[in-house]
C-alpha cells in the first residue's frame, strides 16, 4: 500500500495466469467476486450466491493467489449486474428474522439486552466518562510525553468522547507522544495533505489517465451510499470531503487503488475529529457551520489517520484481498473450536464465511452495528494497534456467536437473510461491551495456542 510499493496493477495484470483453476479454485473465485459486488449494495447480490453448496470446499482455497485478475471496470460491471438482482430477488424471502430476539452468548441472561426502539443517547459511551478513568485519562495526557502503552489500556475500554479526538491521533501514530511537537507535526501534515490534494485532486480531467478518471467517478457514486441512514452524510459538503479523502489516498497507494468498503472506515475518523468543532447530536450538524480552514483540518486528520489505520492491513485491499480471505478462514476455525454445533450446521447447510463475513472485515463492522456505537468499537481497534487484524477474528466469532441459538434453527436461505440484516438495530453499549469482552475472554484463551489459527 506505500506509494513506493512494487505491486501495481499493471504488474498485476501482466502475472495473470492462463491456466485453468481447480473446480474449487474456480467456485471460490466466483463466490469472492459476488461477495465483492455485493459491497456497492445494501443486500446479498442475488441467484448467484444464493445457491447451497453441494460439494465440501477444500479450506486451502480460502488463501489460494490463483484469482483470475480483472480490470477495476470489469468488476464495477460486474457488482453492478448483481446490484439489479438484489433488492427484487430477496424482498420477498424475507422471513423477518430481523425482529426475533437475541441470544448474547449461551451462558448470557436475555435480560440484558435492550427492547427500546431508540438507543438513549446518555448510556453509550457511559462506561468510558465515569470520573475515575477521565481523571486517568487527564493526567496521561498532561504530561510532556504520553506513554502509549497505558493510553492503549486505558483506552480499549472506551475514550470520553471529548478526548477521542486527541486519543486516536496518538494510538495511530499520527501525532507524536512529546506534547512540545504535536502542534508543529500537526500544522506539517495538514499542509502536506492540501499539497496532495491540489497535485492529484484539483485538476482537470485532461491531466488524468483513464483509470484515474474511472477511479474517480467510482468514488463518487460510492460517496452518497456512505451510511446512507445519516442525513448528516447526505451533505453535498461532507461527499465532497469524503471524495477528496478517497482519492487522494488512492492515488497515493496505488497497489490498492480505491476499493469499495474503504469509504466506509474513513466515517469514523470525519465524525471524531469534526467533534471538535461541532457540538450536540450529529444529526443537527452543518458543514455550513464551519470555515473552510476547519473542514481542511478535518480533512487532513481523517486522510493520514486512514493511512497510518490501512498501513497495518496492506494486503487487505491488495488484489483478491488475500489479507481478508485469511482472516475469513481463520474465524471459520475459530467458530468451530469454540462452538462446534453452530459451526457443523453452517457446514451441513453450504453456506460459506466468505459469504457473510467478507463484508465484516472489508468494512470492519461499520454496516452492522449502529453508527452511534462506531466510535466506542474503534476506541478498541485503535487501542489493539498492530494486532488489530488478529483480534478483528475474535470480534467477529463473538458476533456471530451472538445469535448462535438462532442460527442452528435457520437453513441457508433464512441464514443468509439473517446475517445480511443482523438485528443490532437496538443496540447499545451494553451490547457491543459484551461482544469485546467475550472476544477478549476467547483471545486469552486461545492466545497460547495459535497454531488452532494456522493457514
Amino acid at each position: 500500500m506505500r506509494n513506493n510499493s512494487s505491486n501495481s496493477r499493471d504488474e498485476n495484470r501482466s502475472k495473470q495466469t492462463s491456466s485453468s483453476p481447480p473446480a474449487t479454485d474456480s467456485r471460490f473465485n466466483q463466490t469472492l467476486r459476488n461477495v465483492q459486488g455485493l459491497l456497492k449494495g445494501r443486500s446479498f447480490p442475488g441467484k448467484i450466491l444464493i445457491t447451497q453448496r453441494s460439494d465440501p470446499l477444500d479450506p486451502s482455497t480460502l488463501h489460494s493467489p490463483n484469482i483470475d485478475q480483472r480490470s477495476p471496470e470489469s468488476d464495477r460491471n460486474h457488482s453492478e449486474h448483481l446490484d439489479r438482482w438484489t433488492e427484487d430477488e430477496l424482498q420477498n424471502r424475507s422471513s423477518g428474522n430481523a425482529s426475533s430476539s437475541v441470544n448474547i452468548t449461551k451462558s448470557s441472561s436475555t435480560s440484558s439486552l435492550s427492547t427500546s426502539t431508540e438507543i438513549p443517547k446518555s448510556s453509550v459511551g457511559a462506561r468510558a466518562t465515569d470520573s475515575a478513568r477521565l481523571m486517568k485519562f487527564t493526567k496521561l495526557l498532561s504530561g510532556s510525553s504520553v506513554i502509549l502503552e497505558k493510553l492503549r489500556e486505558l483506552a480499549w475500554s472506551g475514550v470520553p468522547p471529548h478526548l477521542r479526538p486527541t486519543v486516536w491521533r496518538l494510538l495511530l501514530g499520527y501525532a507524536p507522544s512529546n506534547s512540545d511537537r504535536r502542534e508543529g507535526v500537526l500544522r506539517r501534515k495538514r499542509t502536506e495533505y492540501l499539497d496532495h490534494v491540489a497535485q492529484y485532486y484539483e485538476i482537470p480531467d485532461t491531466q488524468r489517465t483513464d483509470e484515474e478518471i474511472s477511479m474517480l467517478r467510482q468514488i463518487g457514486v460510492d460517496c452518497p451510499r456512505t451510511v446512507p441512514d445519516l442525513s448528516f452524510f447526505q451533505q453535498a459538503e461532507v461527499q465532497k470531503s469524503l471524495e477528496r479523502i478517497l482519492y487522494t489516498w488512492a492515488i497515493r497507494h496505488p497497489a490498492s487503488g480505491y476499493v469499495q468498503g474503504i469509504n466506509d472506515l474513513a466515517t469514523p475518523f470525519m465524525v471524531v475529529f469534526l467533534s471538535e468543532y461541532l457540538e450536540g447530536s450529529i444529526e443537527t450538524w452543518s458543514m455550513a457551520d464551519l470555515s473552510r480552514e476547519k473542514i481542511l483540518n478535518v480533512e487532513a486528520d481523517s486522510y493520514w489517520c486512514l493511512s497510518k489505520l490501512l498501513d497495518g492491513m496492506q494486503d487487505h485491499y491488495t488484489f483478491a484481498q488475500p489479507g481478508i480471505q485469511r482472516l475469513v478462514f481463520k474465524l471459520k476455525e475459530l467458530v468451530r473450536r469454540i462452538d462446534e454445533p453452530v459451526s457443523k450446521h453452517i457446514e451441513e447447510q453450504g453456506l460459506e464465511f466468505l459469504q457473510f463475513a467478507f463484508r465484516w472485515f472489508n468494512c470492519l463492522l461499520i454496516r452492522e452495528i449502529p453508527f452511534g456505537l462506531v466510535s466506542r468499537l474503534w476506541d478498541t481497534y485503535l487501542a489493539e494497534g498492530d494486532a488489530l487484524p488478529e483480534f478483528l477474528v475474535y470480534i467477529s466469532a463473538s458476533f456471530l456467536l451472538t445469535w448462535s441459538d438462532k442460527l442452528r434453527k435457520l437453513d441457508f436461505q433464512e441464514m443468509v437473510m439473517f446475517l445480511q440484516h443482523v438485528p443490532t438495530h437496538n443496540w447499545t453499549d451494553v451490547e457491543l461491551e459484551m461482544v469485546l469482552s467475550q472476544a477478549y475472554m476467547w483471545h486469552t484463551m486461545f492466545n497460547n495456542s495459535p497454531s488452532h489459527l494456522a493457514g
